[in-house]
């Protein structure tokens, strides 16, 4: 991730258009239709990508080839007609778009909203580093988070077309793992994804000063401390100012989760605050990537300090 300062895309206004891509896993047909329909709600016109609703004939894990996938979000992204390109949903196979992209293409398009979470995280590193642009780490549009979970729903909504009335993200529950405060630029987002890209020759590297987002889902606690283990020996934390963590649904009982990162983070000498409720959970908060941000323990708030979206 570079240290130059992220372009801010125009927030969305009622009539704009978005599309719907699916860069990993394969999309839920009624989940798709419903996230569908409530965009509409929001009166937004919704452009589904062309191979939104395919599967790959071998890798079922997969919603469709990889240039197929990548296609669509890159057309997406370089139709001057879109003003935000929304995913549908995570589960495996951003990683393996990244390869499959026009990079110099999509640099030349104008910025707008990119809006995911959890394997798009893969998306929302390179978005950072190669189109130098800020991100909407969120639910997505074919995900229960999205169609069944209102309060998660509105907050994206919020952040989307409204961004400077979401800037405080906190949580009941959230309380210090190491006290202090910090500022810096956000980036992160699912800890399994961050710690899987380490090595590749284009991995974005962390800010000079940043504040590290991280959650995740269905990992057991000894493969998060080896993520953990993996990005601490990388350096990955090595420049972080501040470290804010988000949900850890189903991985297992959460004191035994809580103790894995008090271990391993615990002596960075940088503040934690634990869960801030983005992430795989319950009235999911959206949370900007790429902007500054203020960490404050002792308040158990995360202050964005400067919208994601202009």
């Amino acid at each position: 991730m570079s240290t130059r300062e992220r372009r801010r895309p125009r927030r969305l206004r009622a009539g704009d258009t978005v599309a719907v891509v699916a860069p990993a896993g394969p999309v839920p047909a009624d989940q798709l239709d419903a996230g569908l329909d409530l965009l509409r709600d929001w009166d937004l016109r919704v452009v589904p990508g062309k191979h939104v609703r395919e599967r790959h004939p071998r890798l079922r894990y997969l919603a469709g080839g990889d240039a197929d996938r990548a296609a669509d979000l890159q057309q997406a992204w370089c139709d001057p007609e879109v003003d935000g390109v929304l995913c549908a949903r995570g589960g495996y196979g951003s990683m393996r778009v990244l390869d499959h992209l026009d990079w110099a293409a999509m640099g030349a398009a104008e910025s707008k909203v990119f809006a995911g979470s959890s394997d798009v995280t893969a998306l929302h590193d390179a978005f950072g580093s190669r189109l130098g642009v800020a991100t909407v780490f969120g639910p997505m549009i074919a995900t229960g988070a999205f169609s069944e979970d209102a309060p998660a729903r509105e907050h994206l909504r919020r952040t989307l077309f409204a961004p400077e009335s979401v800037t405080i993200l906190t949580r009941r529950g959230a309380e210090a793992l190491v006290p202090g405060r910090a500022t810096g630029v956000t980036y992160g987002g699912n800890l399994s994804l961050l710690a899987a890209s380490l090595g590749a020759p284009d991995a974005a590297a962390p800010p000079a000063r940043g504040i590290a987002l991280l959650e995740d889902v269905g990992e057991d606690p000894y493969r998060l401390d080896r993520a953990l283990t993996q990005l601490l020996r990388a350096g990955w934390f090595d420049r972080a100012s501040g470290i804010a963590l988000g949900s850890w649904s189903e991985c297992g009982p959460l004191e035994e989760v809580r103790a894995v990162l008090r271990n391993l983070l615990g002596d960075l000498g940088i503040p934690v605050l634990w869960e801030l409720g983005f992430g795989h959970c319950a009235a999911q908060r959206t949370v900007p990537l790429g902007v500054a941000a203020e960490l404050d323990t002792s308040a158990q708030r995360l202050s964005i300090l400067q919208p994601a979206l202009r």
